[in-house]
């Protein structure tokens, strides 16, 4: 019987080192996607503000020949 009750035990507590595994391992990938988006983001902002800089200076440019 104690050897029953040990054995239960050991299963729940391997069960409870899965679960806490897969939803470290869930975190991770949860983080690893949101680090890519805000790459993607920067990016996006980046070129953004590169052809905001371009139409200032060619607008310079314009008012500059006049």
């Amino acid at each position: 019987m104690r050897i029953l009750i040990v054995l239960c035990a050991v299963v729940a507590l391997a069960g409870c080192g899965v679960e806490t595994a897969t939803t470290a391992a869930t975190g991770a990938a949860i983080k690893k996607q949101e680090l890519e988006e805000g790459k993607k983001t920067l990016e996006q902002v980046q070129q953004k503000i590169g052809q905001a800089m371009e139409q200032t200076q060619q607008r310079a440019e314009t008012n500059e020949q006049r």
